[in-house]
């Protein structure tokens, strides 16, 4: 399914006469992924009059089913101007609907179709072991997110991250906790905050409460939908588990100092790893054993603003008249 020839030019004309551009967001209900395309489209809101429609493709199986959700639920939206999806489940229907509405169609991360069947793809660097065509890919420092640097508020304590055992990562309680103890002790340092990801086994945060009576821990459960970019916003100091990639690039993208705790790997090298060890290289997260040398937590050479930098992309690519 090739791009049409005439859908840049229908994207011009719509850009020209609408005073505000309409995004459809196509969603397979996975948060990571949706707070990806949102965090796209609110950094476009920002910077142009947007409007974000949210199709959710989430629970279908097979692509005429989501196929036919997505045009159940486009039926009462605004035609799009423009359309991003993230998420395997959402290509097809993503396709579907740019050829239809004869409107850019964005995929987030490296698809498993090919690159050139989508009008752009933005997706990490590590997902790709050579760097693609800026024609085809615009590459970014981690994975998109919602997280917006808050300038001039003060920043005080500390924020503990955990995740759990994954793909990547094995998991280590006891060392874990070690690690823990060690960084909330540490003289001058603190209060800390601590909370866990849906993948923490059950159990860990009672360890916490009895080996850390001083740390406040808010179980990921129990806290509301902005409380971690808010305390990413104040937080001074932030450490995340290594498996929790997303995390460690929303703790970036707020301007926090940024630690690394390590798990134990599963696999010497794979593309988390190296984004990982890119962040480590280039100064923007400091390693728990390095830590523990220094006893300094390195501030990042930048906050990263990768949605801003993207938006600002796609709205130059794709909707050059827009004032």
């Amino acid at each position: 399914m090739a791009r049409l020839a005439g859908r840049g030019r229908a994207c011009d004309v719509a850009a020209a006469v609408a005073p505000t551009l309409s995004i459809w967001l196509l969603g397979d209900g996975k948060p990571g992924h949706e707070n990806q395309a949102l965090g796209l489209a609110e950094a476009m809101g920002r910077l142009r009059p947007c409007v974000i429609h949210r199709l959710s493709l989430a629970g279908r199986r097979g692509v005429f089913s989501r196929f036919r959700a997505a045009l159940r639920a486009g039926a009462a939206m605004p035609p799009p101007d423009l359309l991003v999806a993230a998420g395997h489940a959402t290509h097809p229907a993503l396709l579907w609907l740019a050829h239809k509405h004869r409107v850019p169609g964005i995929v987030l991360m490296r698809p498993s179709l090919p690159l050139r069947w989508f009008d752009w793809c933005i997706a990490p660097a590590h997902d790709f072991t050579q760097v693609p065509s800026a024609a085809t890919v615009l590459t970014t420092l981690g994975a998109l997110n919602r997280v917006v640097v808050s300038a001039g508020v003060p920043r005080h304590g500390g924020l503990l991250l955990v995740g759990g055992p994954s793909g990547t990562h094995a998991w280590a309680p006891e060392t874990l906790l070690d690690s823990l103890a060690c960084i909330s002790d540490e003289a001058g340092s603190g209060p800390w905050m601590l909370t866990d990801s849906r993948r923490t086994p059950p159990g860990f945060l009672a360890r916490v409460r009895q080996r850390l009576p001083t740390v406040a821990v808010f179980p990921h459960g129990e806290t509301t939908p902005g409380w971690l970019p808010t305390c990413l916003a104040e937080a001074a100091d932030v450490w995340v588990t290594e498996d929790s990639v997303s995390m460690v690039y929303e703790a970036l993208s707020a301007g926090p100092r940024v630690g690394l705790l390590s798990l134990p790997r599963k696999k010497p090298d794979t593309r988390v790893l190296r984004g990982l060890a890119r962040l480590v290289d280039e100064g923007f997260v400091t390693p728990y054993a390095r830590w523990q040398q220094t006893r300094t937590l390195t501030a990042p050479p930048r906050p990263l603003r990768e949605a801003e930098r993207c938006a600002h992309a796609v709205l130059t690519r794709f909707f050059p008249s827009k004032p």
